[in-house]
């Protein structure tokens, strides 16, 4: 395999973990060849030694104030460039809400093969990968091979793919780009981001989530539940019918037309388990279903359950959790 060359997604200063899970993926698969990465942003400089220790060889950087905010259309060209310049076989970046527009650009750019929402991925004597990703909102885990070894481009899922060990004692190779992408002929152009004032986990960053459904009843129960998270430090979610119902805002909800997470640990707290939800979170490495219908759907797929009332049970586990703490 030649260069594989991950794409560092970051936020306000701050790398997103999944970037860190591509090169990890990108170790894996590179065998002698080089791991890069492509950093964009402002006031990014700083991050390049975490990823230098955490797997990358070489990283270009764009710190500018041009690229604050991303671009579909800017972004898109400073990582096909890189890509050309190092000729590389692979280009690896995160399957989140960036991603998912950028990956598709990319690999439009370049003219390669695209696979999204990676959970697992191999590469053969050639060079080209074999993706596994789930489909029609994971009703099938469907395996792709590229045809080609070229310019391969793909999104993983974040929370499935191992990150590395840091290196600290790894000196740090940087390459400022140079000239910048011309960002004249941009169609769009993002003024300004206006972020909630949530300081909650993100969901799909999170190890472990507490989601909420139509169990609860009301909106002001979302309470029980969001006691269980603080002490388990998690994030909540929240299914379709109950962010249908006005309880929480779009942003919480887990599922096909929500957000898709694969936490270590997702414990549905009267959720009946749709399929539409089951697509947003069946990857989750532990699943605990607590719910009063012992045929509700998601006890199929989840590892432990618990036939019940959540408005005595989820009480008494979050007890129990602080307790746990405490010792």
């Amino acid at each position: 395999m030649g260069h594989i060359l991950v794409f560092a997604e970051q936020r306000d200063g701050k790398l997103k973990r999944v970037a860190l899970e591509a090169l990890g993926a990108a170790r894996q698969l590179a065998a002698d060849a080089q791991v890069l990465a492509i950093l964009i942003g402002e006031h990014t400089a700083a991050l390049t030694q975490t990823l230098t220790a955490r797997g990358a060889d070489k990283v270009y950087l764009i710190d500018d104030a041009g690229f604050s905010h991303y671009s579909s259309e800017g972004y898109g060209r400073a990582v096909a460039d890189i890509a050309k310049k190092e000729e590389a076989t692979l280009i690896l970046m995160g399957a989140t809400a960036l991603g998912k527009d950028l990956g598709p650009k990319v690999a439009a750019k370049l003219g390669g093969p695209f696979a999204g929402d990676c959970i697992a991925l191999e590469t053969d004597s050639e060079g080209k990968i074999t993706a596994t990703r789930p489909m029609y909102g994971g009703k099938i885990i469907s395996t792709v091979k590229c045809r080609t070894a070229t310019y391969q481009v793909a999104t993983l899922r974040p929370n499935v793919f191992p990150v590395n060990d840091p290196d600290d004692t790894k000196e740090s190779l940087v390459e400022n780009i140079a000239p910048l992408p011309d960002l004249s002929s941009v169609k769009a152009v993002i003024k300004e981001v206006l972020a909630s004032a949530n300081t909650k986990v993100e969901l799909t960053e999170a190890d472990i989530i507490v989601s909420g459904g139509r169990g609860l009843k009301a909106p002001e129960n979302f309470s029980i539940i969001e006691a269980l998270a603080d002490a388990l430090g998690a994030a909540v979610g929240a299914s379709r019918a109950a962010v249908d119902a006005g309880w929480k805002p779009h942003s919480y909800q887990v599922g096909l037309t929500g957000k898709t997470v694969s936490p270590s640990l997702y414990i549905a707290c009267g959720v009946s388990g749709a399929i539409q939800h089951q697509a947003g979170m069946s990857s989750s490495k532990y699943i605990v279903a607590i719910n009063k219908d012992p045929n509700a759907p998601i006890f199929k797929i989840a590892n432990y359950g618990i036939v019940g009332d959540l408005f005595e049970i989820v009480p008494l586990l979050t007890e129990a959790v602080k307790k746990i703490k405490n010792e």
